[in-house]
């Protein structure tokens, strides 16, 4: 078959409130842009109507719709590494299935795509989040950018542009945890990033909270980049030599001024101190070795149960 010029990737994860009111705008959306397209929906793991739901839209429309069916939960970004291997389009576009970033704005991410872009990121104009989600995620997004170097204004909207090569790129790649939008800025030769609109979530509850994001944000930099070893090392050789320093001021002190009463505490707080670095040098070291642990077992990222598709497609 003829390949299309747009594939767009939605991930599903119980959105039975959503998901008709997505049809009704990306179909819609997409018929008007005057190119031939494809949308592949990921279910991952619903536990509601989404199932159903998405059965009967394909279908309804099963010309452009494809259903990807996984047999658990496996999370977001590995849903949409299961929509770029089944993908067959020039260009592939990730959205949401929530409706908070508008389907119509898909246009604006081609339009970045025809000027020659080969990847393009987005920026919310106007975030509908809550304050905390906010505030949290300025400032992973400036913490992630000093340690990875990797320039992503907005991180946490996943409506994005990707080539033909740069997925097809991705796709080579094996490992089991990993951020797409990083990954793919790091394969772009031309990226670039455009704003897009932002709306209240449509219905239902959002699937991440204060743990997912960071815990998404200790995947991203574990991932991309060794600072935090270094970070750590220089800190423990700093540390080493103040320790040093103030046991030789100790020690002076006692044979100079002869035993002091008080310092007890003092020598608790820091050898606490010292303790709480320790630990958290560890919990660093521990992110690192529990990457490597998921690497070297070599488990399949995802189960699929059943794809819905047209039999000219298989």
């Amino acid at each position: 078959m003829t390949a299309p010029q747009l594939t767009v990737i939605v991930p599903v994860y119980n959105e039975e409130a959503t998901l008709e009111a997505l049809f009704a705008r990306l179909y819609a959306a997409l018929d008007a842009l005057g190119r031939s397209y494809e949308i592949i929906f990921i279910n991952d793991g619903s536990r509601d109507r989404s199932t159903a739901i998405l059965s009967q839209q394909y279908h309804a429309r099963p010309d452009v719709t494809r259903v990807i069916l996984f047999n658990g939960n496996f999370g977001q970004h590995r849903a949409i590494l299961a929509g770029f291997a089944h993908a067959r389009g020039e260009c592939v576009v990730t959205l949401d299935a929530d409706l908070q970033n508008p389907p119509e704005d898909i246009q604006t991410l081609l339009t970045a795509m025809d000027q020659g872009h080969d990847y393009v990121g987005s920026i919310r104009r106007q975030r509908n989040d809550s304050w905390w989600r906010h505030v949290a995620s300025r400032a992973m997004n400036r913490l992630r950018e000093r340690i990875t170097r990797i320039h992503m204004t907005d991180q946490g909207c996943m409506m994005r542009a990707y080539s033909r090569r740069i997925v097809d790129t991705i796709n080579q790649c094996n490992e089991m945890n990993t951020f797409i939008p990083a990954l793919a800025y790091s394969f772009a030769q031309n990226p670039t990033e455009v704003i897009i609109g932002h709306e209240e979530r449509h219905a239902g509850e959002s699937k991440y909270s204060l743990y997912s994001l960071i815990r998404l944000n200790f995947d991203l930099m574990t991932g991309f980049s060794v600072v935090p070893l270094q970070l750590f090392s220089m800190l423990g050789m700093l540390l080493s030599v103040g320790s040093g320093l103030l046991v030789a001021v100790l020690l002076a002190r006692r044979l100079i001024l002869g035993p002091e009463e008080g310092g007890l505490f003092t020598l608790f707080a820091i050898t606490f101190f010292l303790l709480g670095i320790a630990l958290f040098g560890i919990g660093i070291l521990g992110e690192y070795i529990g990457r490597i642990y998921h690497e070297v077992r070599q488990r399949p990222r995802y189960l699929i149960a059943a794809i819905l598709q047209r039999e000219e497609e298989q």
